[in-house]
This record gives C-alpha cells, structure tokens and sequence, in this order.
C-alpha cells in the first residue's frame, strides 16, 4: 500500500521550502500564496505525497504544479518524470508542467493557464 504522506521526506520537503529557486519563489509569492485571498482556494508548496515532493499542489484541484530547470530534459530526469507523473495520475493528480523560461517570459499566461485548470478540475470534481 502506498504511504501518500511519507514521513521520511518532510525534512528535505523543509529544506526545499527554505531554498526556493528565484522562479519558484516568485510564482509562489506572485501569485499562488495570493491566490487563497483571490479566489478562497489554497496551494502548499513542497508537498510530500508518497515518496515525491511536489512543487506545489492544490488538494481542492487535486493539481501539482512543477516548474522544471534545465536539468529536467536530461534523459534520467525525463524517466523519472514520467514514472512520477504515472504514480500522481494513480492517485487522481492532474500535473501542470511549466519551465523557469516560462516563469521569465510569459508569467501572466503561465497564471492564466493555472486559474485555468484549477476552475476546470475543481468543476469536474464536483459532478
């Protein structure tokens, strides 16, 4: 049986937490940690779920957002990806992948795209 909530992970998931990446940081204090506010739906960020940390997550959309460096297309990483996304899928988890570049040069269709999908999932999961 799957653990979601693997106790094992939440230190780094802290550790990670602390060490945001500049795209991170300003996707999570422009506009996801605002969005409650906004909207009155909630994301945590570094959220522990089974034995990976997601970047961020929306439990009411049942959404995780991951913004992916360089180091993402690198053969390894694109195999571990794929099994992740696999595993969250399982688990009725929608993944929006987007790249720092996206952060950098189009941040307000990166924002509209996820107001987008959260009202789209949070819809379908009510039906």
């Amino acid at each position: 049986m799957d653990r979601i909530h693997n106790k094992e992970n939440v230190p780094f998931a802290k550790e990670l937490r602390k060490n945001m990446t500049k795209e991170e940081n300003h996707l999570w204090y422009d506009y996801l940690k605002p969005y409650r506010q906004t909207f009155g739906i909630a994301f945590t960020r570094q959220k522990v779920f089974g034995n990976y940390i997601l970047d961020f997550y929306c439990p009411k959309a049942k959404l995780a957002i991951e913004l992916d460096g360089s180091q993402h297309y690198e053969e390894d990483a694109l195999c571990y990806d794929k099994k992740r996304t696999t595993y969250l899928d399982k688990h009725g988890i929608v993944v929006l992948r987007y790249t720092n570049r996206d952060i950098h040069t189009r941040f307000k269709e990166v924002c509209d795209d996820i107001d987008s999908y959260v009202n789209r999932r949070i819809n379908a999961l009510q039906k």
